[in-house]
């Protein structure tokens, strides 16, 4: 990032960063859900007054009911896929509630209608919600721009109807309403919806902006480079919604083996109801016989072979952070191989963050007047016994001069001066002009907070207006021309700032530090008082604390170091990476380069898993195989497109829910082991000797709770780490 200090951003963009506004569907809205509400209300009704053994006049109507509501819709369905020759599972479940129905098991049945009806209902809420978010990030564009005419008039029209190469004017705090280049102006514009950097982005004649972003503070005339439908913000829309789509139909496991075995088990069930029939049987024994084979060869036990563990799994990842959003997320957070990292938000906090306090030796109290010491003012200021500022000193100046600036960086300054205790004295006359720093009164003194090629007060430097307008507090000629910028690289400021641009005695001491900064990929800040420099502080935004422990944990469990996907730039991308231990970094990329690098990858044959949190990483967190979003302070767009969230955004966590996956999916494996031999057993029995329908039952439920309690021992702490280390899987004895 530009090693300097922007303008603070006009007020009305100040605070969280933009997201997608939220049009939410109501539940009710959705048939699915009426009638999955219908049959649960229907069912609770019938439910007590069975057990309390109630006539049945008053319990059958509503089970029937519940058989209505619940299964119809399934049921339809499943009647529809016939006629693609493919046996739909629902379509089963209806048969078998049927089936349990007809040999006196209403109960069952209806429990299994509400069952299915309920699960559907899920899904399409879950489908709804992010069909939400995909149309509300069309609410990031305005829906309106300002349109100069060639004579100077201006007129304001449907974004839509903007073409390429019309003018439009973006006056401070609005959103850029189309993808295209500044003509003239200087601002700060805040595009963290399309690159994820985490600070505004300095913008001048010949810059590109894009449709969506916030204007800081500064006016910008720009031209229209794209026509609005295809802009990069509706590019991403198109880019999710084609990544879902295309993105290969989640099955369970399970649901592979149903299809199957589930066409077997028809058929079979017809033929032990129609051979006997063929032989001279009577019609009710034959009946009972395919009704108890029905029973015990249905795939109930092999559906809850999953389900427990699967579930199990994501209440107990729950209980840590991870929310997953499905069963089918659970299972395929097992496969992966290969993760994708964003960084800011991601593997960084994204808030900015004075990480160097570095005042400058000689930079006494009195500088600027005169060289005299001015000791109580130094004092109340943190300064030694010499007169030279302590590092409180300097940093409490500066929180002073940027106390009223809404801008990232100002609040990184004043909130470090806050967290060391430190008295932040009153500012008077604070100014702050697009393109340039702030300068403000404090103790009588003048303080610039600024870049290192910013000119001190008093000197020859120009100043920049914004499009015709001004900004909302104006700086005086000669005011300090830092920048804020939003990018995290360190430029060539140190060289710039080489040349003394004034008076002041300790350019070169202050160039130095800046220097050593920059290579250390920290944003310099040169503060100045009465025009000579004081001091430098380094701002950067802070890898997160278990960052490297996660990266080695996920390369231990795939085999792949992770791979670093930002949209920030090269140099400072590579040293975050390497704090974090990884050497494979993509950087500057836009969202649709992170969805080419993903798609690659699925194509080589690899599961990837996508971690990010920002609108930019949407499409990529949709075309993976597996899509995780940070829930703090993750987009509305990436927290419904991604597969599972991490509520506490601890990285830690997302080895240990891989790892979880894992003991899930090998529990499944048991589970569908033990409920085969159970089947086997008693199909056996009743195909060769004579099964009683009692014992049928307590067999084929038998069956059922004994791989349903398997499945619940990762509901157990025990299966989950405290603390994750490489090499480890969730206890095997588990």
């Amino acid at each position: 990032m530009p090693s300097a200090l922007d303008q603070r951003p006009a007020p009305t963009a100040a605070g969280p960063r933009p997201s997608a506004p939220r049009r939410r569907t109501r539940v009710l809205a959705l048939p699915e859900a009426r009638w999955a509400l219908a049959a649960l209300v229907l069912f609770l009704a019938a439910l007590p007054l069975k057990l309390l053994d109630a006539p049945a006049w008053t319990w059958a109507p509503l089970f029937a009911a519940t058989y209505v509501t619940g299964g119809w819709e399934p049921g339809w369905e499943g009647v529809k896929a016939l006629k693609d020759r493919t046996l739909d599972v629902d379509l089963l479940m209806v048969v078998a509630a049927l089936g349990a129905a007809a040999i006196g098991q209403v109960l069952d049945g209806a429990l299994l209608i509400v069952i299915f009806a309920t699960s559907g209902a899920l899904e399409a809420v879950a489908t709804a919600r992010t069909a939400d978010s995909v149309r509300g990030l069309l609410d990031l564009a305005p829906t309106t721009a300002t349109r100069l005419l060639p004579d100077g008039r201006e007129e304001r029209v449907a974004a839509e109807e903007l073409r390429v190469g019309d003018t439009v004017l973006v006056r401070p705090g609005e959103r850029v309403g189309a993808d295209g280049r500044v003509l003239d102006g200087a601002s700060e514009v805040d595009q963290a919806t399309i690159t994820g950097e985490p600070l505004p982005v300095a913008k001048r004649a010949g810059d590109e902006v894009f449709a969506g972003t916030v204007n800081g503070t500064g006016a910008l005339r720009v031209r229209v480079g794209r026509d609005p439908a295809d802009s990069v913000i509706a590019r991403i829309v198109r880019m999710v919604e084609e990544a879902s789509e295309t993105k290969a139909p989640t099955q369970l496991f399970i649901e592979k083996v149903e299809q199957r075995y589930s066409i077997g088990m028809v058929i079979a069930t017809l033929a032990v109801f129609a051979v006997p029939l063929a032989f001279g049987s009577a019609l009710q024994p034959a009946l009972l016989r395919a009704m108890t084979f029905m029973i015990v060869a249905s795939p109930c036990a092999v559906v809850l072979s999953t389900m427990p563990p699967l579930l199990s799994a994501i209440a107990n990842a729950g209980r840590h952070g991870v929310l997953a959003k499905s069963a089918v997320v659970r299972e395929r957070l097992g496969q992966v191989d290969t993760v994708a990292l964003d960084k800011t938000g991601t593997l960084t906090e994204g808030t900015p963050r004075v990480t160097d306090v570095r005042p400058l030796a000689g930079a006494d109290v009195g500088a600027g007047r005169g060289g005299g010491l001015d000791v109580d003012l130094g004092a109340d200021l943190g300064s030694d016994p010499d007169g030279h500022l302590d590092a409180d000193g300097l940093l409490a100046l500066a929180a002073a001069a940027e106390h009223p600036s809404e801008h990232p960086l100002a609040r990184a300054i004043v909130a470090a001066a806050h967290e060391r205790g430190l008295a932040v004295a009153a500012a008077t006359d604070f100014t702050s002009v697009p393109g340039r720093g702030v300068t403000a009164t404090v103790e009588g003194r003048t303080i610039e907070v600024g870049s290192p090629t910013s000119a001190p007060a008093g000197a020859d430097a120009p100043t920049s207006s914004a499009a015709g307008t001004g900004s909302p507090t104006s700086a005086p000629a000669g005011a300090s021309t830092s920048l804020r910028a939003g990018a995290e690289t360190p430029t060539n400021s140190t060289a710039k700032a080489d040349a003394p641009t004034s008076a002041d005695p300790n350019t070169h001491q202050a160039a130095a530090v800046v220097r050593v900064l920059e290579e250390q990929g920290r944003s310099a800040v040169v503060v100045r008082r009465d025009g000579v420099a004081v001091g430098v502080l380094g701002i950067a935004d802070r890898l997160r604390p278990d960052a490297r422990a996660t990266v080695s944990a996920l390369t231990a469990l795939t085999g792949r170091a992770p791979v670093l996907l930002t949209g920030d730039n090269e140099s400072a991308a590579r040293r975050l990476a390497a704090e974090a231990g990884i050497t494979d970094v993509r950087a500057g990329l836009l969202p649709q380069d992170k969805v080419a690098a993903v798609r690659h990858w699925e194509s080589e044959g690899r599961r990837v898993l996508a971690v990010g949190d920002g609108v930019n990483d949407a499409p990529a967190l949709a075309a993976a195989h597996t899509g995780i979003a940070m829930g703090k302070a993750g987009s509305d767009l990436a927290l419904e497109t991604a597969d599972a969230v991490v509520v506490r955004d601890e990285l830690a966590t997302i080895p240990a829910a891989v790892a979880l996956s894992r003991k899930a999916r090998r529990l499944v494996v048991q589970n569908l082991v033990i409920a085969g031999a159970f089947i086997a057993t008693l199909v056996t029995w009743d195909l060769i000797g004579t099964l009683p329908l009692p014992l049928g039952v307590a067999g084929h439920e038998g069956s059922t709770v004994v791989v349903g309690l398997n499945g619940l021992r990762l509901l157990r702490e025990a299966a989950w780490p405290n603390t994750y280390t490489p090499g480890y899987e969730a206890p095997h004895g588990d």
